[in-house]
């Protein structure tokens, strides 16, 4: 007998794996916390389920996220990926990965770690919610939006409120499995 699952991941067997194993999971290292920035960032205005069955192309395409490498992409390398067709080949988000990724070692730098500065919004810990269902879980909230625009005077693109709470649920930051998820017994 299946679990019972937040409504919105029951789609497919990949939705399944990644609800059970890594949406609202607490990431606290750098290059996970990276790779769903870039992978939230390509999510805008598409489903997460086209971008989770790329997501292995992503990996390959863009050095398995390594923001230093990314941080340094040519033209060359731009142009290479904007003929991935395993990869969403929208040039202003290819140029926002680099240039996310450049303002992401800034954070560093200045922080530490990026997981010092954006866990700081929530004083290290998870923010744990208790929807009903999935129907009452919002797109954005005041701290998304407050992160947001810090990200955005830092310099970072394709961060709005909406991109930013659901990379909060992707990282941990907030818990939003439904009160009758199995996960939330985790």
């Amino acid at each position: 007998m299946e679990p019972t699952r937040c409504s919105w991941c029951t789609a497919s067997d990949l939705y399944k794996k990644y609800h059970d194993e890594e949406w609202g999971v607490p990431v606290y290292d750098d290059p996970t916390i990276f790779e769903f920035l870039i992978l939230e960032t390509f999510q805008a205005g598409l489903s997460w389920i086209t971008i989770l069955n790329k997501r292995e192309n992503f990996r390959a395409a863009f050095d398995y996220f390594d923001y230093k490498k990314i941080a340094n992409y040519s033209e060359d390398k731009i142009e290479e990926l904007l003929q991935n067709t395993g990869i969403i080949r929208n040039k202003l988000k290819i140029k926002s990965a680099v240039s996310n990724a450049q303002a992401f070692i800034k954070i560093q730098n200045e922080f530490g770690s990026f997981s010092d500065y954006i866990w700081k919004f929530t004083n290290k810990k998870p923010i744990i919610n208790n929807p009903k269902t999935s129907k009452d879980v919002p797109a954005t909230t005041p701290l998304s939006d407050e992160i947001s625009k810090d990200l955005k005077k830092r310099g970072f693109k394709f961060v709005g409120s909406t991109v930013i709470y659901a990379h909060m649920q992707a990282t941990g930051m907030v818990n939003d499995h439904a009160e009758d998820c199995w996960t939330r017994a985790k």
